[in-house]
């Protein structure tokens, strides 16, 4: 709980998405002073639907959620349309007073709020109130009982141990034979000429006849968990913490993001894309270029141009994953699979301290 004279009076407007959630704790934890989380419950209509990012209370069932009500906040943190939208209400009834820090791509026009935090993969237009950072501030929890079970059960397969964690098709990519030979080539090259155990996990997303193909074609000493609602004993975690080497599908920044997150040395799998993807590509390729800061190489020309037509409305926020893996492989945080793992230097702990200097600055000023 905040108290006063212990800093500025900071609310954490959550809603009923525990990942989302957890990015903006993540931040909060880094703040030198107290907070208080103010949870608003969706109307049924609204848990899925997508209402207008605007001041409201309309969307939210105000008998379940969190009071609000003054003292306002000197500070909001927050993050998604919903949430945001109430964000927006607080802020009007605090006469413009409170400052809003908004985690992630916004769902409206990025002026609306006095900071926005975006990681790699988010294109945004070169505004000085958008702050990028390396990685998505996802929090990785781990339990120790749990990975010690885990560390039990894989303790007698050969090493290493290679998980190849497996997502499946989403726009624009694509999963085709191709990329079920390039997964099983990968797997024999750990078991054959490594000694290893390739451990493959599917996901909610991998179609049926590529688990299929998976189980009938694995290598000699490979271990395969085919994921299912009512499965148990899902061997993620345990892989996520435990394997010597992560291969990840291209489709899951979140699985890769863990991975990194977690310090382990991880490897991206591309995959192939449609006509229609390549298009769509492409068009996130020109963004991430007119989007560029001076820190990437672009000039005070081509910001401006990106500043003018975003606020003509002419281009939007947008994602680009291609570009974010590039800069990932880049850097040294992460490989291409098939090359030698290296183990990544990002590190979550450094972005958050960034993030609280500059809301620290924030509401200083």
């Amino acid at each position: 709980m905040n108290h006063p004279g212990t800093g500025p009076r900071t609310w954490l407007v959550l809603g009923d998405k525990r990942g989302d959630n957890g990015q903006v704790e993540t931040v909060a934890a880094g703040l030198p002073w107290p907070w208080e989380r103010r949870f608003v419950q969706m109307r049924p209509q609204w848990v899925y639907g997508k209402p207008p990012v605007r001041p409201s209370l309309d969307h939210i069932d105000l008998e379940k959620s969190d009071a609000l009500e003054p003292p306002w906040p000197d500070l909001i943190l927050t993050i998604g349309r919903r949430p945001s939208s109430v964000a927006l209400w607080i802020q009007r009834q605090s006469g413009g007073h409170s400052r809003i820090v908004y985690i992630g791509k916004p769902s409206t026009r990025v002026e609306h709020f006095d900071m926005v935090v975006v990681s790699g993969e988010i294109l945004m237009p070169p505004l000085d109130n958008v702050m990028r950072t390396d990685l998505p501030l996802m929090r990785v929890e781990q339990d120790a009982s749990e990975l010690e079970e885990w560390r039990q059960r894989f303790a007698a397969l050969p090493r290493p141990l290679v998980g190849f964690l497996l997502g499946g098709p989403t726009k624009p990519f694509v999963y085709d034979r191709d990329v079920l030979d390039r997964v099983l080539t990968l797997a024999r090259r750990v078991s054959d000429e490594q000694g290893g155990t390739p451990y493959l996990t599917t996901s909610r997303r991998t179609p049926e006849w590529f688990a299929d193909a998976l189980e009938q074609d694995i290598p000699a000493g490979g271990q395969l968990f085919r994921w299912s609602a009512s499965a148990a004993n899902n061997p993620y975690r345990g892989i996520l913490g435990l394997a010597d080497g992560l291969v990840v599908t291209a489709d899951s920044i979140s699985m890769l993001v863990e991975a990194i997150g977690l310090g382990r040395p991880a490897a991206i799998l591309t995959l192939p894309v449609g006509v229609t993807g390549r298009l769509d590509l492409a068009r996130r390729d020109a963004l991430a270029w007119l989007f560029a800061t001076r820190d990437q190489g672009a000039g005070s020309m081509r910001q401006g141009l990106a500043r003018m037509l975003y606020r003509a409305r002419l281009v939007y926020q947008s994602r680009n994953f291609p570009a974010f893996q590039r800069e990932l492989v880049r850097t040294g945080q992460a490989v291409w699979a098939g090359q030698p793992f290296v183990k990544p230097t990002a590190s979550p702990r450094a972005d958050v301290r960034r993030i609280v200097e500059r809301i620290q600055a924030l509401v200083s000023a």
